[in-house]
């Protein structure tokens, strides 16, 4: 079977990438009570992220407001180094007005955005520069078992075009297998109605080989994924498992027929990893790049304005930058042309000698034979 270029240039890519090992950044927002942090617990099978304290009385009636904390670790998938971060937002959804928490987060993004494009701009990079872009955001919906409430929609509808959204149905275990699905039905059926931009694990028909489409169109199938976190080891008919032990029987993490947690953190740190980081870059980051760089062309309200001076005294010292180096090049070429023409000269000094010396030569040779 012959590949074609592109795909030969992407698996080369990807063993490249798999020497070096992958950087991802995740993002997880929820209510509290979601499962968000038993979620990434077990996501990385260590106690990265700590239980809020929710007994405090006397900080009950507050407004907490929203924190936005990047942690990173580092995971071994089979050999492959990752250094995954993983962005909490503790806080989102505890307040009476949750505007805030859409602003903090959308300006969380915005930000890694503005940071990758101030280096772009610079002529000299940072070899040390981080990228902390968020590749992929997986959002708790709270398991009411109805449907999406004001508040989903709102922030899949505003964080969708800065960020690959997945919805997850937190602590999925509350809810019978029955009610689950129903529920999964409904949610997908308001992202359809209400036009959300979900990653859906997308593929085409025409150009993606039958295993990509299968395994996407599984996936697909399976969204909100239902999550069931937890950090605790019990025993199933002998074997060791993660899971959680209830009255009635017990919930395996790792069973895909109880949760789609393995398909998820599959998708996440393997199979889908690489795609998610392409989306980022090609498409979520050049569209906002090129809404930022039409604003500073157009100009724009207050704000704008105050950036786009700010743009401006940046451009004017790059230009000064470019100028001077330039310059620069312009000095070294006219050093190399001289050094050149010294070392012709010269060359073409030693030449005249070696040819009076043998002249010279020549002539004593001459004079001994008169003699």
């Amino acid at each position: 079977m012959h590949l074609p270029f592109s795909s030969i240039a992407r698996l080369g890519g990807r063993r490249k990438n798999l020497k070096k090992g992958f950087q991802f950044t995740l993002m997880v927002v929820g209510a509290s009570g979601t499962g968000r942090t038993t979620f990434v617990n077990t996501l990385c099978n260590s106690r990265v992220l700590q239980q809020q304290d929710y007994d405090n009385a006397e900080q009950a009636n507050n407004e907490p407001g929203i924190s936005i904390k990047p942690i990173s670790v580092e995971l071994d998938e089979d050999g492959v180094r990752i250094s995954l971060t993983i962005v909490d937002t503790p806080g989102f959804g505890d307040n009476i007005d949750n505007e805030r928490c859409f602003q903090e987060i959308v300006g969380y993004l915005e930000n890694q955005y503005d940071d990758i494009l101030a280096e772009e701009s610079r002529i000299k990079r940072n070899p040390r520069f981080r990228d902390n872009r968020v590749h992929a955001l997986l959002y708790f919906i709270s398991p009411t078992g109805h449907a999406l409430r004001e508040i989903d929609i709102e922030l899949m509808r505003r964080l969708s075009p800065r960020v690959n959204v997945i919805p997850v149905v937190g602590r999925a275990d509350s809810l019978t297998p029955q009610e689950l699905q129903e529920f999964k039905h409904r949610i997908m059926e308001d992202v359809e109605h209400y036009s959300i931009p979900i990653y859906n694990f997308p593929y085409d028909v025409e150009e993606d080989d039958e295993d990509t489409i299968e395994e996407n169109s599984e996936l697909r199938a399976l969204l909100p994924f239902a999550i069931i976190g937890s950090d605790e080891e019990i025993v199933v008919n002998g074997r060791t498992v993660r899971g959680r032990q209830y009255p009635w029987g017990a919930v395996e993490v790792d069973n895909p027929k109880h949760s789609d947690f393995g398909r998820l953190r599959s998708a996440l740190l393997s199979s889908h990893l690489q795609d998610l980081k392409e989306i980022t870059h090609d498409f979520l980051y050049e569209n906002y790049r090129t809404e930022k760089l039409s604003r500073t062309v157009n100009g724009g309200d207050a704000e704008d304005a105050s950036l786009n001076a700010e743009d401006m005294a940046s451009q004017s010292v790059r230009l000064k930058e470019e100028q001077l180096r330039k310059e620069e090049e312009k000095l070294r070429e006219i050093e190399l042309k001289v050094q050149r023409e010294i070392q012709e000269k010269r060359a073409e000094l030693l030449s005249k000698e070696e040819a009076l010396r043998n002249l010279e030569a020549r002539l004593a040779q001459a004079q001994l034979a008169d003699e």
